[in-house]
């Protein structure tokens, strides 16, 4: 066996309903596919057997621990040489798995991550809020291109990790009662295998689709506590922090700066916002083919950036110079 893909599944059935369905139709069937059930009050385990015929699939229930170490207890027990981890709330396309395998017979790797996109069934408010997480105009430049600016770090979403490397690490560390247990495990693990000398880069054509948050409100406190999380991996490896994770807390400041001058230079100097505004709109039109989503993609771009940019100030503040965090 020379995959294993894990799944992590905190009550949502009908997402691994639409994973699973989609590994089904993979054009390489060398998996194997392990789902742990993170001690869900919504188990999806009437879905996982209606693969059983399809996938070789292996469903566990254990006590919630948090998703790292569900990805920990999921690959002690895989068979695979690699292993790929991935949320339930990602679809992959059928060329998913051969695309993962052209690259390691490509140029073998430790580990590696792929990017993600948003598919045609998502709603207005995901696809907004996937351009707003993936587009060049914002951080997201940084994250699923084909270039990187620096270190490519694989997030565990769409995450692979050749097994004896990931037993090696101890995979993911434990963080259940820190704001990193969510937002910044995958971070984590993917400094520690750079720290241990290990391979890692980007697949490009390993991409999936994925979900993320379905509103803003959502969306707003996932990016808020990945600020909060970036502080907090600061702490832990000082080369964690690059210029790049100061934009969105550069951008908060500069955008509140702008909206107090603003009376007193007769609007002007919200001149800047609203070209940007201008380029996020045509930009996001032009990628989703709609009108509606380029319009849904500024208020979703100012939540990405303003809402990491409050919880990494508000960390570092509290962390750094008051010291109370």
């Amino acid at each position: 066996m020379k995959y294993t893909i894990i799944v992590p599944v905190y009550n949502r059935p009908d997402e691994v309903d639409e994973l699973l369905e989609s590994l089904g139709t993979q054009t390489l069937k060398d998996f194997e596919v392990v789902i742990v059930e993170d001690g869900s009050q919504i188990p999806c385990k009437d879905v996982c057997d209606k693969y059983a015929d399809i996938l070789d699939l292996h469903y566990y229930f254990k006590q919630n621990s948090g998703p790292g170490q569900s990805r920990n207890y999921g690959v002690e027990r895989a068979q695979g040489e690699y292993v790929i981890i991935l949320d339930s709330d990602a679809v992959v396309p059928a060329g998913f798995m051969q695309a993962v395998d052209d690259e390691l017979q490509r140029q073998p790797s430790d580990a590696w991550g792929g990017p993600d996109a948003a598919h045609e069934s998502f709603t207005d408010i995901q696809k907004a809020i996937s351009y707003a997480m993936t587009s060049f105009f914002t951080t997201g430049g940084i994250r699923g291109g084909k270039k990187q600016l620096d270190k490519f770090y694989p997030r565990s979403f769409n995450m692979g990790v050749r097994r004896e490397v990931y037993q090696a690490l101890g995979g993911f560390s434990p963080m259940r009662f820190s704001k990193m247990s969510l937002y910044g495990e995958d971070i984590d693990f993917s400094i520690r295998i750079y720290k241990a000398g290990y391979s890692c880069r980007l697949f490009p054509e390993a991409w999936v689709w994925h979900k993320r948050r379905t509103d803003f409100h959502k969306f707003w406190r996932q990016v808020y506590n990945s600020g909060i999380a970036r502080i907090n991996l600061w702490k832990k490896y000082p080369e964690a922090l690059k210029p790049v994770h100061a934009l969105p807390s550069v951008f908060t400041l500069g955008t509140l700066g702008l909206l107090v001058l603003a009376p007193f230079t007769c609007g002007m100097s919200l001149l800047p916002l609203a070209l940007y505004i201008l380029l996020i709109f045509i930009d996001s039109t032009i990628r989703n083919k709609s009108l509606k989503v380029g319009f849904i993609s500024i208020p979703a771009v100012f939540v990405q950036l303003i809402g990491y940019g409050v919880g990494f100030l508000e960390s570092w503040w509290k962390n750094c110079v008051v010291k109370h965090g």
